[in-house]
């Protein structure tokens, strides 16, 4: 992609036009990141740029800018210019086209993300970039209210920066994106969603998720967070969890409910398959506590000091058949990564908890059926079977079946399966 993106540079170069990397893949060359996309700057108008290449497609020609086509990567080219009214606190509404690259810079949100970079190498750094970097300092281009009115998702941008690169943030950059964080409630919860889950994908989410507590930016969110909720004590294992199991924990750590949490996903515009992935996790950690909760206090079993291991099994099993075998595993890691004292139970309840996870993996291993399809007998064989048209009971005796097999009282075959449906049936 490199090669391919000098080729874009140096064929407006050669051409005549000014051109440079800008933003953040010179940030990330400066630092010694990887660098997934290339943006640049040019002074060539667009229709100057469509002329120069082949293949351009105009994603935002209104404003400026022609994402390029080069040895099959894309490169967004973006011509100098100026911006003005934000009257939506996103986007401007008058751009103007300039020929000095520093002007076009000084509308850009941080020093480290206004530093331009020529084919040779050689940097235009009018903001103190490049020392803010080698300083570790997160700092607005010009006045921070100003650059935060604008648009509010740089508040979020400017603690994501601070979370990812580890970096501090300028004392009047704090202090304004603080007098600026209202302005978080023009800003749609999509966007705001995506910049949280870049943070809390990096290396030290829980930086930023101390930042965002001091700011008090979550509370001011079109869909605020329940942060005040939050046990932070919770949250020490999260770097251990994959990305979408930090919600999770996240999430139990502001002690909400299932429902709650549903709620507030909806609201964050997560998708179907995320939302309820979490949400099943958070009903499998109620009801296993619940679950181990009674058995602890009914046990009255002197083996493995006075657990019921068979009572946690059959326990477990139920919760497998119904929320799947992937949510068990979400469960797992989740609990690996929890405070053991988080939970508040009992020492005797704790103990089953820890029990249940300790066996977990050898019960999921042994549970061969844990969906209706798993049994060796359909619905239409029973029906024939028991000589009685389909209702209720049909699929009442299916869920049965189903419990019987998985907990390893009869075998997954037809003739045992119909025989303890007769049974099932005579005893009503």
């Amino acid at each position: 992609m490199a090669l391919h993106g000098k080729e874009v540079i140096h064929i407006l170069t050669t051409a005549g036009y000014e051109a440079y990397w800008v933003g953040g893949c010179v940030r990330d060359e400066l630092l010694g990141r990887a660098i997934h996309d290339m943006d640049m700057t040019t002074s060539a108008e667009p229709e100057q740029v469509i002329a120069l290449f082949p293949h351009v497609i105009p994603t935002g020609i209104q404003h400026g800018t022609v994402t390029v086509m080069q040895g099959g990567h894309p490169f967004e080219v973006t011509t100098f210019r100026t911006e003005s009214g934000y009257a939506d606190h996103r986007r401007p509404a008058e751009v103007a086209f300039v020929k000095d690259i520093r002007e076009d810079l000084m509308r850009r949100d941080f020093t480290m993300n206004a530093i331009a970079m020529n084919e040779h190498g050689e940097t235009v750094d009018p903001f103190g970039g490049e020392v803010d970097l080698r300083a570790a300092i997160v700092r607005c281009v010009g006045r921070a209210e100003e650059r935060f009115e604008e648009d509010g998702l740089r508040m979020l941008r400017c603690i994501r920066f601070a979370s990812v690169f580890r970096f501090r943030i300028a004392y009047n950059t704090w202090k304004g994106m603080i007098r600026r964080k209202e302005g978080l409630r023009y800003i749609a919860m999509e966007r705001v969603r995506v910049e949280l889950e870049k943070m809390l994908a990096g290396p030290d989410p829980l930086r930023g998720l101390e930042l965002l507590g001091r700011s008090g930016l979550l509370a001011c969110t079109k869909v605020p967070v329940p942060w005040e909720q939050c046990e932070t004590r919770a949250l020490s294992g999260m770097v251990q969890l994959p990305e979408e199991l930090r919600w999770g924990l996240l999430l139990l750590s502001c002690r909400l409910t299932s429902e709650a949490a549903d709620e507030l996903l909806r609201a964050w515009t997560f998708s179907n398959g995320v939302r309820l992935r979490l949400v099943h996790l958070l009903e499998w950690e109620r009801v296993l506590t619940d679950s181990a909760v009674s058995i602890a206090d009914s046990s009255t079993s002197v083996e493995g000091e006075g657990i019921n291991d068979e009572a946690l099994r059959r326990s477990w099993i139920r919760l497998l058949i119904k929320w799947g075998r992937d949510i068990s595993s979400d469960w797992l890691q989740l609990y690996k990564s929890l405070p053991a004292s988080f939970r508040g139970l009992p020492p005797q309840s704790e103990k089953h908890v820890a029990r249940m996870a300790e066996l977990a993996e050898a019960w999921t291993k042994q549970t061969a059926v844990v969906r209706i399809k798993d049994l060796n007998i359909t619905g239409n064989e029973l029906v024939q079977a028991m000589n009685r048209p389909g209702g209720p009971w049909l699929g009442q005796t299916m869920e049965r079946l189903l419990l019987a097999a998985a907990c390893g009282d009869i075998p997954n075959e037809l003739e045992a399966l119909l025989q303890e449906a007769k049974r099932v049936m005579s005893s009503e």
